[in-house]
């Protein structure tokens, strides 16, 4: 049902919050306590199936009835209350919070939602995680549910704070209750539960646990067979990816990947059982490692996701996800264009990929090569277009005039890879000239690049520094194609051979065939 997933767009430029959505619903004959039968009967029977603890009904309820009901019945207003629905469900605490966690989930995807809804949503993703963490939950939910729990929490914290910052237009009782309720969605906060979640569900011991054979997780999809609830470990699993975007959103993505860091994404996992769960880790596992210059891994993970996403995106065509899945699909196509530009390593990109990319950003990625103006224009294009939306954590300041600072994280991060493209320039030249030579002099080098030698070996520890990099493990590792080192005066070149893959070719060759044969037994001769 995931309507909210991964990032969205801001709200209208025109829209600055301050119309109420609920008055406007009501506009339109919205009528915040009548309950359909058909929604009467939807929470009765999702409410008895999570009694029951049967994940198949709710799984089915929760994708594909919610969704058919909010287009048929709520397509422009939210859903009825929770206060009126409650007594069909004998006022059950938990499944209430539940139903207000969608019933927000809809009014984001549907929706304006207002300064008060903002603030509202906030209260009861806080109760809800507090039942969590500290009740006793005795509930088995999809893990769809549950990715989708963790990932609205980070997106309308996102969105918080992308609200927040447009501070040139907002009304005088806008700022009031933003100073009133300046607690809502505050980062630390976002950050406590997350981590709380991870902590108390103790799922980093239970991956470590599995990996000695001692524990099941991984090979159950997180649920519990035992009659006990997959609710905590599966939210605390997740609770791992959300750390990772909210600190790429902040710009930290060394934090961001040492969250990460008990997922094994080199193998399947609880994270790839959903879509958009399995997007979403690998996008931002990708995007930081890009940032960090860590170029190699980023190339080997959007290969491997770019690869999955083409050979199983038409069985999403029906998902609520698929506008998304297509969208993030295009931003990893052009980080791995940037990757690819900066870093050379085509080894790594299989054919398939590597033709859809060449389709693509072709002539761009040619033009990047130049690192003229023009690549400087394009660079900052694949790069405005694929990141994530950054945000400014902190509070805005009140004082006159106000003004809108929710540009300001994303114009940094833009600054700071600029930055990085431009100290890359000179590597360009050197990189080209290593790439004929086996073996040359300094002397001879310097003379082709009309630089003194000792500019030139000033470039060439350049060169040696942005090719390397610091893994997680903080091991140096080398992200070059071309590899060189120095005794005495003589530049010894070592160039890595890509191991040609005849795989692809031929697979693609016998399916054409395949084709041809199926065509030719249909011909009818005369």
């Amino acid at each position: 049902m995931a309507a909210a997933s991964y990032d969205y767009e801001d709200a209208p430029a025109d829209y600055d919050g301050s119309a109420d959505a609920r008055a406007s619903s009501q506009d339109l004959g919205y009528d915040p306590n009548f309950v359909p039968d058909s929604v009467k009967s939807f929470v009765v029977h999702l409410y008895r199936h999570i009694r029951e603890k049967n994940v198949y009904e709710i799984h089915q309820m929760y994708e594909t009835s919610f969704q058919s009901l909010s287009d048929r019945l709520f397509k422009d207003t939210p859903w009825p209350s929770v206060d009126a629905v409650a007594h069909y469900v004998d006022n059950d605490h938990v499944f209430c919070l539940l139903y207000r966690e969608m019933w927000f989930r809809h009014l984001y995807a549907r929706l304006s939602p207002t300064l008060k809804q903002r603030i509202d949503s906030w209260d009861n993703y806080c109760s809800l995680f507090q039942v969590v963490l500290h009740g006793v939950v005795n509930m088995q939910l999809p893990n769809q549910w549950l990715w989708d729990m963790v990932d609205e929490f980070v997106y309308q914290f996102q969105s918080f704070c992308q609200y927040r910052a447009k501070m040139k237009n907002k009304t005088e009782q806008e700022i009031a209750l933003l100073r009133q309720y300046d607690q809502a969605w505050n980062v630390y906060g976002v950050l406590n539960f997350l981590q709380a979640l991870v902590e108390k569900s103790m799922i980093i011991q239970i991956l470590e646990r599995e990996k000695e054979g001692l524990e099941q997780f991984t090979a159950t999809d997180g649920y519990d067979y035992n009659g006990g609830s997959n609710v905590l470990k599966v939210l605390g699993y997740f609770s791992m990816v959300g750390l990772l975007r909210v600190h790429c959103l902040l710009g930290d993505y060394h934090t961001g990947l040492k969250c990460l860091q008990p997922i094994d994404i080199t193998q399947q996992g609880v994270y790839t059982s959903v879509i958009g769960s399995h997007i979403t880790t690998i996008y931002h596992y990708g995007f930081a490692n890009l940032m960090l210059r860590r170029y190699v891994d980023a190339i080997r993970e959007f290969n491997k996701i770019l690869l999955y996403i083409y050979k199983t995106k038409q069985y999403h065509q029906k998902s609520p996800q698929y506008e998304q899945i297509l969208k993030k699909n295009e931003q990893m196509y052009a980080l791995l264009a940037i990757c690819l530009s900066l870093c050379p390593q085509v080894k790594h990109v299989e054919e398939t990929v590597n033709s859809q990319l060449r389709e693509k950003y072709g002539e761009k990625m040619i033009r990047m090569q130049r690192y003229d103006d023009e690549a400087f224009s394009i660079y900052d294009e694949l790069f405005s277009y694929a990141c994530p939306k950054f945000i400014t954590p902190s509070a805005p300041s009140f004082e006159e005039p106000l003004v809108n600072y929710n540009q300001d994280a994303y114009r940094l991060q833009l600054k700071l890879f600029l930055y990085e493209v431009k100290q890359q320039q000179l590597l360009s030249g050197v990189r080209s000239f290593l790439k004929v030579y086996s073996s040359l002099y300094l002397s001879e080098l310097a003379t082709y690049m009309e630089v003194d030698e000792p500019t030139l070996r000033t470039i060439l520890m350049t060169y040696k520094h942005k090719t390397h990099a610091v893994d997680s493990d903080g091991k140096i590792t080398s992200n070059a194609d071309v590899d060189f080192y120095i005794d005495d005066n003589m530049i010894h070149v070592v160039e890595s051979k890509p191991v040609k893959r005849y795989g692809d070719f031929f697979l693609r060759q016998i399916a054409k065939l395949e084709g041809v044969i199926n065509d030719l037994d249909r011909v009818r001769l005369d």
